[in-house]
C-alpha cells in the first residue's frame, strides 16, 4: 500500500525489483514509467484458504504527460503456512485474474470477466471488484470456495478429466479488444515448452494481429502419479490486419514431476486436448 515517504521512484523499483515477471512487460510500459511522479495503491481482491492467500493490487502512475498508467500485481503464495510470497506484475486487469486462475490450489475461479475482450465467464461466482477511481483505495474480495478438489480414487479423477476433455466448449461469441495483442501472442509463444509448439511462420502471422480474445475453455483438478495436478485449457484468438483469424490453444498443468506450472501451446483444440489427455495418463 501507499507510503507516504516513499518517492515514486522508490516504490517502482521496489515493485519491478521484486516481480518475478518484471522481463515480461512490454519495453513501452517501463519507459513510460521512467517519467511518473506520483502513484496511489490500493487493494483490489483478496482470497485466503488453507492452501492458498492470494491478492490483487491495482498500482496507478500519475505520467509527466498527465496520463495515468496502471500495474496490476498478485502476490500469492501456497502451502499450509502460507510458503514464500511471490509477486507477479500485468499490465492488464485480464492478465492478472488469468495469471490469479491458474494458481494450483483449488483454481478459486478468478479468471472471470464480463469485460468485452476479457476471459469467458466461469461456472463460479464473479469476483467483487473495487468501483472507486483509481486513486481511491479498493475493497477486498470475499473469500469464497474454490472448486472441488481431487478425490481418493484415481480412476474417477481421470474418468472425469477424459469428460472434460471430450466435452465440445460452449459457444461463446468474441468480442475482440484492440490491444498490444502482437506482444501478447509473442509472450504466449515464449512461454510455451512443448517441442512441438507453433514455429517462426505462426509467429510472422501473428505479427500483424492488432486485436485478441482470451477464453478459458476448461480446468479441472486430478491425481496424477498419486500427486495433485490441475489442467486448463485457454484458447487465445487473434483477429489479423487482413480479417483473418488465428488461434492459440494453450494448456497449463502442474503434471510435472516436481508439481511447477508448465505451459503447452498448439495450433488446433484438438491437439491440445490429446495432450492433456497424455499427461492425465502419465501415472
Amino acid at each position: 500500500m501507499n507510503d507516504p515517504h516513499e518517492t515514486t521512484e522508490a516504490h517502482l523499483k521496489r515493485l519491478l525489483g521484486r516481480a518475478l515477471n518484471s522481463f515480461d512487460l512490454p519495453d513501452t510500459t517501463v519507459e513510460r514509467l521512467d517519467s511518473a511522479l506520483a502513484h496511489a495503491s490500493s487493494l483490489h481482491s483478496s482470497h485466503h484458504s488453507g492452501s492458498l492467500d492470494r491478492a490483487t493490487y491495482r498500482h496507478t502512475y500519475l505520467l509527466s504527460d498527465g496520463s495515468a498508467l496502471t500495474l496490476w500485481e498478485l502476490v500469492h503464495s501456497t502451502g499450509p503456512r502460507g510458503g514464500v510470497e511471490q509477486h507477479e506484475l500485468y499490465t492488464e486487469e485480464s492478465e492478472v485474474r488469468l495469471a490469479a486462475s491458474r494458481l494450483p490450489a483449488g483454481f478459486p475461479g478468478f479468471a472471470d470477466t464480463d469485460e468485452p475482450g476479457g476471459i469467458a465467464p466461469s461456472p463460479f461466482p464473479p469476483p467483487r471488484a473495487d468501483d472507486g477511481p483509481a486513486w481511491s483505495s479498493g475493497r477486498p474480495e470475499a473469500a469464497r470456495p474454490g472448486p472441488t478438489g481431487p478425490s481418493d480414487d484415481p480412476d474417477a479423477d481421470f474418468a472425469l478429466l477424459a469428460d472434460l476433455i471430450a466435452a465440445p466448449p460452449a459457444a461463446l461469441p468474441r468480442m475482440y479488444a484492440p490491444d498490444d495483442s502482437a506482444d501478447h501472442a509473442r509472450r504466449v509463444l515464449r512461454r510455451a515448452e512443448n517441442a512441438d509448439r507453433p514455429g517462426e511462420k505462426t509467429a510472422r502471422l501473428l505479427r500483424s494481429s492488432f486485436a485478441h480474445h482470451i477464453t478459458q475453455v476448461s480446468a479441472r483438478q486430478c491425481l496424477v502419479g498419486g500427486k495433485d495436478a490441475g489442467f486448463t485449457l485457454y484458447e487465445h484468438a487473434f483477429l489479423l490486419l487482413d480479417g483473418a483469424e488465428i488461434s492459440l490453444w494453450e494448456v497449463e498443468h502442474t503434471a510435472t514431476p516436481d508439481g511447477r506450472h508448465m505451459c503447452e501451446v498448439y495450433l488446433s483444440e484438438h491437439a491440445a486436448r490429446e495432450a492433456m489427455e497424455l499427461r492425465a495418463r502419465v501415472r
